[in-house]
């Protein structure tokens, strides 16, 4: 009895552990059961939302298809209106010429320099001076080998930075190919051989065959200034070498008379240098200069005097100038003068030239012109906004044929504009903006 006792109490504890294993595990497996329909729930939305975005893609990409989207951004920048011009010079110039212009003439102050009023500018060759220059030379070569037989006091440091000078010269005339460079340079080595004997002079004990050497030539040096026929400047300006006979014609009296056809009449060449003279010269103004063309352009029509501009001149200088003067050609062409006051050594080789004239320029906001719209004489853009379209009034400052200045209203034309609140009037800088926007793209914004 006992031992059937124990069986059954064995079989309780098994039947109780057994009924407790089992809900645990009802338990365990809700648990299993409830983690895999939350699982099976989130893989349904994440694959609902993938579905979603892939539709909306394809949407996106078969729109853009069907429509593509151009866009720019909003810059700073500069834009301007030129225009390229043919230009006659004229100038404020006297021409000098003296008696003795048949025997040539020697450059006292060179091509392109400032020169003061009765300032020696240019001396005319002496009759015989061809002879006198070449005894003057001799004496040169005897003097330099007398200097080279002499004692070591005559070679001061002031002989030898001059022979340092005269072989530094030399040694630039195998480059040289301009004439008036070599005449320039030429003329330094005269000075520094004259300078030179005239230390060796002062140094060589009286009664020195060296200083008889440089006595003779000295008075022969004399003869030369003596009898040489000097001009001065009347006036004080810029001396120029390059005259061209149209000095007396172009004048700055009366620019009325210069129409197109009167300016190619002259029958003259873009660009092309005036030969130097060496019979005269001329003395130009330094204060100013002028250019006159033909233009058929809109700005060149709606000139007025006095407006200012700007002008680009062959060097690529750009220079201010003013318009001077205005000659109507016709419905479509007007003569313009244009005067300005820097620049003008530049423009002594020429007669005619190309240059640009630049009417404006503007800084600001730059966008291209491809992206406004107007609607009811007002000007809008159209940004784009991670796919979400605005329209922004915008105000035009400037415009050329490709890109425009734009900028925002004021608070008080905004007001006298009388434009709906709702209407966006700000635009900033990198703003991404559409090109040409369809009307639909338009139609999202309202």
């Amino acid at each position: 009895m006992k031992k059937d006792k124990n069986r059954s109490n064995d079989n309780n504890i098994y039947n109780y552990s057994k009924s407790k294993r089992t809900k645990k595990e009802t338990k365990i497996n809700k648990k299993i059961s409830k983690k895999r329909d939350r699982t099976n729930i989130y893989a349904i939305v994440a694959l609902l939302a993938l579905v979603a975005m892939i539709i909306i893609v394809v949407k996106s990409i078969l729109y853009l298809i069907k429509m593509p989207t151009e866009t720019a951004y909003v810059s700073e920048g500069t834009i301007s209106k030129e225009e390229t011009d043919i230009g006659y010079i004229i100038r404020d110039e006297v021409v000098v010429k003296g008696n003795n212009y048949k025997n040539g003439m020697e450059q006292i102050i060179d091509e392109g320099q400032k020169v003061a009023k009765d300032e020696p500018i240019f001396r005319y060759y002496s009759d015989g001076e061809d002879n006198v220059k070449e005894k003057i030379s001799q004496l040169d070569t005897e003097i330099e080998d007398a200097i080279s037989k002499s004692d070591d006091d005559l070679f001061s440091s002031d002989i030898k930075l001059l022979d340092s000078q005269i072989s530094e010269k030399l040694y630039e005339l195998d480059d040289l190919n301009d004439i008036q460079k070599l005449q320039e340079s030429k003329k330094n080595i005269d000075g520094f051989i004259s300078k030179k004997a005239e230390i060796a002079g002062d140094l060589s004990p009286k009664g020195s065959h060296l200083k008889e050497l440089i006595g003779q030539r000295n008075e022969l040096q004399s003869s030369l200034t003596k009898e040489s026929e000097y001009i001065n400047a009347p006036r004080s300006g810029i001396l120029s070498y390059r005259v061209d006979g149209l000095e007396e014609t172009l004048i700055i009296d009366d620019f009325s008379k210069y129409t197109k056809k009167f300016l190619s009449d002259l029958d003259l060449k873009t660009g092309q240098i005036i030969s130097t003279n060496a019979e005269k010269g001329k003395v130009v103004s330094n204060f100013d200069c002028y250019l006159v063309c033909t233009s058929i352009s809109e700005e060149a029509k709606k000139a007025e005097i006095g407006d200012r501009v700007s002008i680009v001149l062959p060097s690529s200088n750009t220079v201010k100038a003013t318009v001077y003067y205005i000659n109507k050609e016709n419905d479509n062409e007007t003569t313009l003068t244009l005067r300005f006051e820097n620049g003008i050594e530049e423009l002594l080789n020429y007669r005619k030239i190309s240059f640009d004239i630049i009417w404006w320029n503007s800084t600001g906001y730059k966008i291209p012109n491809d992206a406004i719209i107007t609607q009811n004489n007002l000007n809008y853009v159209i940004k784009n906004k991670m796919g979400y379209y605005e329209k922004i009034l915008v105000k035009i400052v400037k415009q050329t044929d490709n890109y425009t200045i734009v900028e925002n209203y004021s608070t008080s034309e905004i007001k006298e504009l009388n434009i709906d609140s709702n209407v966006r009037t700000s635009i900033l800088l990198n703003d991404e903006i559409l090109l040409n926007p369809t009307e639909e793209q338009i139609d999202s914004t309202s």
